[in-house]
């Protein structure tokens, strides 16, 4: 449940300042992972395809028949929201996602955040929508905005060429906007995938368009260019690094509020044990309303859910 707030005030005085409050203490968490990463490392366990941590996809479709779960945690440092100028430390708690695996080439997804929390470092421009939080609040939460995809895998990869994909979908308004950090909007996005191994080194690139609603702009949208760029390198059966850079670019001078150029830089690694794998990653961000820094640890698991149809 949404936490309610019982004492309300509108903030759109960019002048008013809030003091940070205590986040969440990231050498701790940085501590507790590489703990995780070498008992993981111990347990031998057989390989599947995986897509955590990495937002860029690759072509592989999920076995027929079969289910990925994933959940995973994010904490992003400095962050701006440009509807609600706030500026802060966020933190995505139950970053989920089901995929479900309907045919040898198709797969359908849905996923969202479960809860998102923002501690207010500062409010850096006047929001553009009135922001309702606590009186005397220096955080604010929602419930993250959900989304649905499909992928289509067109071929397979060879030994000279890439395999090629398709992935289209659409993100909800599930969100709500006066709580300064979701937009509440339904944005669409299209991507071409292709991916290539060689050797040990498999490589992804996604490029597409995405269709933003403007938040504030009536009957008015964004067009934007999605990219991405990833490497998985597999050191064996049980541990892999990975690393990418994802984002959208919009190609105006001046885009609409909340459909700016957005992206972020990520190193990580994964880890298969017991039947699950764990994974964990640093992030930076590379444009002007990007988290400075971050960190993202998760952990996923596939199960036969299904008999396909024939």
């Amino acid at each position: 449940m949404i936490k309610r707030f019982t004492e309300q005030v509108e903030i759109n005085n960019p002048s008013e300042r809030r003091q940070p409050v205590v986040g969440l203490t990231y050498f701790r968490l940085l501590r507790l992972l590489s703990s995780l990463l070498v008992i993981a490392t111990i347990t031998s366990v057989n390989a599947t395809a995986q897509q955590r941590p990495l937002i860029t996809e690759d072509v592989e479709i999920v076995k027929p028949g079969s289910i990925r779960f994933e959940l995973g945690f994010d904490f992003l440092q400095e962050r701006d929201f440009p509807l609600s100028g706030l500026n802060g430390d966020q933190t995505r708690i139950g970053v989920i996602s089901l995929t479900f695996g309907l045919a040898p080439n198709v797969e359908f997804e849905a996923g969202g955040v479960i809860q998102n929390y923002l501690s207010i470092n500062r409010i850096y421009q006047t929001s553009a929508v009135p922001l309702v939080i606590s009186q005397t609040a220096n955080s604010t939460n929602d419930f993250g905005d959900l989304y649905l995809a499909a992928k289509i895998k067109v071929r397979s990869e060879t030994e000279r060429a890439p395999g090629l994909g398709f992935r289209f979908g659409a993100e909800l308004p599930s969100s709500n906007q006066q709580r300064g950090i979701g937009q509440n909007q339904t944005n669409f996005f299209a991507t071409v995938i292709a991916s290539k191994h060689f050797g040990r080194l498999g490589v992804s690139s996604n490029l597409g368009l995405g269709i933003l609603t403007a938040p504030v702009n009536a009957f008015t949208q964004n067009d934007v260019l999605l990219y991405g760029l990833s490497a998985t390198y597999k050191f064996n059966d049980r541990l892999a690094m990975v690393s990418e850079v994802n984002g959208r670019y919009s190609t105006r001078r001046n885009p609409p509020l909340g459909t700016e150029s957005d992206g972020i830089a990520r190193i990580g690694a994964r880890v298969r044990t017991g039947g699950l794998l764990f994974d964990v990653s640093g992030i930076r961000g590379i444009n002007r309303i990007s988290p400075s820094s971050g960190i993202s640890f998760g952990v996923s698991y596939e199960a036969d859910l299904f008999k396909p149809a024939k």
